[in-house]
């Protein structure tokens, strides 16, 4: 077995502890979701890089149950043109990784904390009913990003209580990779909601599960929405530490 001194770390993969940290808490505190992009192409090896440092995510004994599909292009505005059509017709939506319940009480008013900033940096207004709806179709237009990371994971691992959380590491991996190589990211279920058309046009195979997606492209600092960083709850409130000194 490796011993631990044999592991390679900051200081001996020659970055200095102090400037990996403040890199790394950089990154993190000032990321933001993004919701509008510039058109622009993202090229192909610079997404293959940023998935590259994604895949060192932490993952239940190194199972890496993930699959990652990058869409762009034509495959990717047939994948937005199904998912709007099939929503404005009524088609209930076919998610296939599902929450068990809707958010109530706090988890729910956060999300309606968030909503009301994104609505108050657009000038969107409460009664403005046509310009909601938009809002809500942008999301399933995968917010006209360049780019569309779909997340699947191996369906013979459903149901396994590691996989969702493996997942969910990799996409955090992802939209921090991103953001520190200039690029925005914002994970998102609407763009999947419609999992026919998602499959067809991303050519995912019936093995593997569709759980979540990604928005990828350079931000439009344009975009007011963009600018919107949401609040986190403070250390004392979400942390319990037991056990330490007083």
């Amino acid at each position: 077995m490796r011993s631990t001194s044999d592991c390679p770390t900051r200081s001996t993969i020659g970055i200095p502890t102090d400037l990996a940290r403040e890199g790394f808490d950089d990154v993190v505190l000032s990321r933001r979701s993004i919701r509008g992009y510039r058109p622009d192409p993202v090229p192909r090896e610079l997404i293959a890089e940023i998935v590259a440092v994604a895949s060192r995510a932490p993952s239940s004994y190194n199972t890496q149950p993930w699959h990652l599909h990058v869409v762009t292009g034509e495959p990717l505005e047939r994948i937005r043109q199904g998912n709007t059509e099939r929503i404005l017709a009524g088609v209930p939506d076919s998610r296939e990784f599902r929450i068990a319940k809707p958010y109530e009480g706090i988890h729910r008013r956060r999300q309606i904390d968030v909503a009301k900033q994104l609505f108050g940096a657009m000038g969107i207004a409460r009664d403005d009913m046509e310009r909601r709806e938009d809002w809500v179709l942008r999301g399933f237009r995968q917010f006209d990003a360049p780019v569309c990371i779909i997340v699947t994971y191996d369906r013979d691992v459903d149901g396994n209580d590691d996989t969702a959380f493996d997942c969910g590491a990799v996409a955090t991996m992802i939209v921090n990779a991103a953001w520190s190589r200039g690029l925005g990211a914002v994970i998102n279920s609407q763009g999947i909601m419609q999992s026919p058309v998602v499959r067809e046009h991303a050519n995912i195979p019936d093995d593997e599960v569709i759980m979540k997606a990604i928005a990828l492209g350079w931000p439009d600092e344009g975009f007011a929405a963009n600018a919107v960083m949401t609040m986190r709850r403070p250390v004392e409130e979400s942390t319990t530490f037991v056990g330490f000194d007083s």
